[in-house]
Protein backbone atom coordinates (compact mmCIF):
# COMPACT_ATOMS: atom_id res chain seq x y z
CA UNK A 1 0.00 0.00 0.00
CA UNK A 2 1.52 3.31 -1.03
CA UNK A 3 1.35 6.57 0.93
CA UNK A 4 -1.21 7.97 -1.55
CA UNK A 5 -3.53 4.98 -0.90
CA UNK A 6 -3.97 6.08 2.75
CA UNK A 7 -5.20 9.55 1.73
CA UNK A 8 -8.96 9.05 1.59
CA UNK A 9 -10.80 12.21 0.43
CA UNK A 10 -13.13 13.73 3.04
CA UNK A 11 -15.54 16.64 2.65
CA UNK A 12 -14.21 19.96 3.91
CA UNK A 13 -16.35 20.77 6.96
CA UNK A 14 -14.83 24.22 7.37
CA UNK A 15 -16.13 25.45 4.01
CA UNK A 16 -12.84 26.38 2.35
CA UNK A 17 -13.99 24.71 -0.87
CA UNK A 18 -11.39 21.92 -1.10
CA UNK A 19 -11.31 18.30 -0.03
CA UNK A 20 -9.39 17.07 2.99
CA UNK A 21 -7.73 13.70 3.43
CA UNK A 22 -7.77 11.47 6.48
CA UNK A 23 -4.21 12.60 7.10
CA UNK A 24 -5.08 16.32 6.78
CA UNK A 25 -8.10 16.00 9.08
CA UNK A 26 -6.01 14.52 11.88
CA UNK A 27 -7.89 11.21 11.87
CA UNK A 28 -4.81 9.02 11.74
CA UNK A 29 -3.08 7.77 14.86
CA UNK A 30 -1.58 10.66 16.83
CA UNK A 31 2.11 11.26 16.26
CA UNK A 32 4.57 12.79 18.69
CA UNK A 33 3.75 16.23 17.28
CA UNK A 34 -0.06 15.92 17.82
CA UNK A 35 -1.45 16.86 21.24
CA UNK A 36 -3.12 13.94 23.01
CA UNK A 37 -5.77 16.15 24.60
CA UNK A 38 -8.03 17.83 22.07
CA UNK A 39 -10.32 20.76 22.84
CA UNK A 40 -14.07 21.08 22.40
CA UNK A 41 -13.55 22.72 19.00
CA UNK A 42 -12.23 19.39 17.70
CA UNK A 43 -15.62 17.85 18.50
CA UNK A 44 -17.60 20.47 16.59
CA UNK A 45 -18.57 17.96 13.89
CA UNK A 46 -20.65 15.96 16.39
CA UNK A 47 -22.34 18.89 18.18
CA UNK A 48 -25.54 18.43 16.16
CA UNK A 49 -25.83 14.65 16.71
CA UNK A 50 -29.05 14.01 18.67
CA UNK A 51 -28.89 11.91 21.84
CA UNK A 52 -31.59 10.69 24.20
CA UNK A 53 -31.19 11.91 27.79
CA UNK A 54 -33.22 10.24 30.57
CA UNK A 55 -33.38 11.14 34.26
CA UNK A 56 -34.60 8.12 36.25
CA UNK A 57 -36.22 9.00 39.57
CA UNK A 58 -36.55 5.36 40.58
CA UNK A 59 -37.92 2.00 39.52
CA UNK A 60 -40.80 -0.24 40.55
CA UNK A 61 -41.59 -3.86 39.74
CA UNK A 62 -45.18 -5.09 39.61
CA UNK A 63 -47.43 -7.62 37.95
CA UNK A 64 -49.37 -6.64 34.83
CA UNK A 65 -52.64 -7.01 36.79
CA UNK A 66 -51.47 -4.45 39.38
CA UNK A 67 -50.33 -2.12 36.59
CA UNK A 68 -53.76 -2.31 34.93
CA UNK A 69 -55.47 -1.41 38.23
CA UNK A 70 -53.54 1.88 38.49
CA UNK A 71 -55.62 4.96 37.87
CA UNK A 72 -55.56 8.72 38.43
CA UNK A 73 -54.31 9.51 41.93
CA UNK A 74 -52.62 6.12 42.41
CA UNK A 75 -49.26 6.23 44.19
CA UNK A 76 -46.47 4.11 42.81
CA UNK A 77 -43.74 3.37 45.33
CA UNK A 78 -40.23 3.63 43.83
CA UNK A 79 -36.99 2.04 44.98
CA UNK A 80 -35.41 5.40 45.96
CA UNK A 81 -35.65 7.50 49.09
CA UNK A 82 -36.37 11.24 49.18
CA UNK A 83 -33.15 13.18 48.59
CA UNK A 84 -31.32 10.20 47.06
CA UNK A 85 -29.49 10.93 43.79
CA UNK A 86 -31.26 10.14 40.53
CA UNK A 87 -29.60 8.36 37.60
CA UNK A 88 -28.93 10.28 34.36
CA UNK A 89 -28.63 8.19 31.21
CA UNK A 90 -27.47 9.25 27.73
CA UNK A 91 -28.50 6.77 25.02
CA UNK A 92 -29.31 4.18 27.72
CA UNK A 93 -25.84 4.46 29.30
CA UNK A 94 -25.47 5.70 32.88
CA UNK A 95 -23.31 8.83 32.70
CA UNK A 96 -24.10 10.81 35.85
CA UNK A 97 -26.11 11.15 39.05
CA UNK A 98 -27.92 14.27 40.08
CA UNK A 99 -30.73 16.04 41.89
CA UNK A 100 -34.11 17.25 40.72
CA UNK A 101 -34.42 21.05 40.65
CA UNK A 102 -37.20 23.48 39.77
CA UNK A 103 -36.38 25.93 36.96
CA UNK A 104 -39.16 28.52 36.72
CA UNK A 105 -42.21 26.25 36.29
CA UNK A 106 -40.38 23.18 34.90
CA UNK A 107 -38.46 20.31 36.45
CA UNK A 108 -34.76 20.02 35.71
CA UNK A 109 -31.77 18.01 36.82
CA UNK A 110 -28.46 19.23 38.16
CA UNK A 111 -25.55 16.80 37.84
CA UNK A 112 -23.72 16.13 41.09
CA UNK A 113 -21.51 13.22 40.00
CA UNK A 114 -20.11 12.12 36.64
CA UNK A 115 -19.81 8.35 36.21
CA UNK A 116 -16.55 7.23 34.60
CA UNK A 117 -17.00 4.68 31.81
CA UNK A 118 -15.67 1.18 32.50
CA UNK A 119 -14.67 0.57 28.85
CA UNK A 120 -13.08 2.88 26.30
Amino acid sequence: MSEDDSKVPLPDLEGSGGMQTVEDAGLLAPSDADPLNRGAADLEAVFDVPVQVSAVLGRARMDVGALLRLGPGAVLELDRKVGEAIDIYVNNRLVARGEVVLVEDKLGVTMTEIIKSEHH
